[in-house]
C-alpha cells in the first residue's frame, strides 16, 4: 500500500481511541493517517490477515469482530462495500453497535444509500450512540495522501466534534445537512462525474 504521511496533521487530544472497520484500498490509508496523527487504533477486516499485516506496519491492535474493535472507542470509522456490508458490520451481537460505549460516534465513510444511513442513524440513537454518514471523494490517491473531501450528514455538534480527527485523512470536511444528506451529496457528485465522462466520450 502506498501511504504518504502529512506534515500538517491537526493535533488530536491525547488518548483519543478510534477503531477502523474495513481496510480496503480506501480504508487502509485512511486508518493509517488516523494512527499517524496520534489516535489509539484498533482495526477490523473480514480477512484477518489483512488487519494483522496493517498493525505490523502501522502499530495498534486488530480485533476478531467489529464489536471487539469498537469497544471503548470514541469514534468508530467504517469504510466497507455497500448497504448490506454496512449492516453486517454494525448490527447483531458481533456488530460494532453492540460493542460501542454510550455517546460514541459511528462515522461511516462508505458510499452507500441515504436510506441505510437514515436507518443506521435511527438505530444508533435508539442505542444511545451517534451516527454520521460521511462518504468521501478523491479516490485512492486522495486517501493515500490524506486529502479526501468528506460530505457529512447528521447532527451538527457531532460532526463538529469529530472534524479535527477526520481531518487526518481529509482536506475538507463539510456538513451538508441531516442524516442521509452526505450520501445524497455523494450521489450528485457521481452523477456529475459520469456526465462529464459521457460528454467527453461523445465528443
Amino acid at each position: 500500500m502506498n501511504f504518504f504521511p502529512k506534515t500538517d496533521y491537526t493535533p488530536i487530544p491525547a488518548g483519543t481511541k478510534t477503531a477502523f472497520i474495513g481496510l480496503g484500498v480506501m480504508g487502509s490509508p485512511m486508518a493509517a493517517h488516523l494512527k499517524e496523527a496520534g489516535c489509539e487504533m484498533t482495526v477490523y477486516n473480514r480477512t484477518t490477515s489483512k488487519a494483522k499485516d496493517w498493525t505490523e506496519t502501522f502499530g495498534g491492535k486488530y480485533a476478531s469482530t467489529p464489536a471487539e474493535a469498537a469497544k471503548d472507542a470514541d469514534i468508530v470509522f467504517t469504510c466497507v462495500g455497500n448497504d448490506e456490508d454496512l449492516r453486517s458490520v454494525l448490527l447483531g451481537e458481533n456488530g460494532a453497535f453492540s460493542g460501542m460505549k454510550k455517546g460514541a460516534v459511528l462515522w461511516d465513510a462508505t458510499t452507500d444509500s441515504a436510506e441505510v444511513a437514515q436507518e443506521m442513524y435511527a438505530k444508533a440513537k435508539e442505542l444511545g450512540l451517534n451516527f454520521v454518514d460521511a462518504p468521501v471523494s478523491g479516490g485512492q490517491a486522495g486517501a493515500e495522501n490524506g486529502v479526501l473531501t468528506v460530505m457529512c450528514g447528521g447532527d451538527e455538534d457531532v460532526i463538529e466534534r469529530c472534524t479535527p480527527i477526520a481531518s487526518a485523512f481529509a482536506c475538507s470536511v463539510k456538513r451538508i445537512g441531516d442524516s442521509g444528506s452526505g450520501q445524497l451529496a455523494k450521489m450528485c457528485n457521481q452523477i456529475c462525474i459520469a456526465g462529464i465522462l459521457q460528454g467527453l466520450s461523445e465528443a
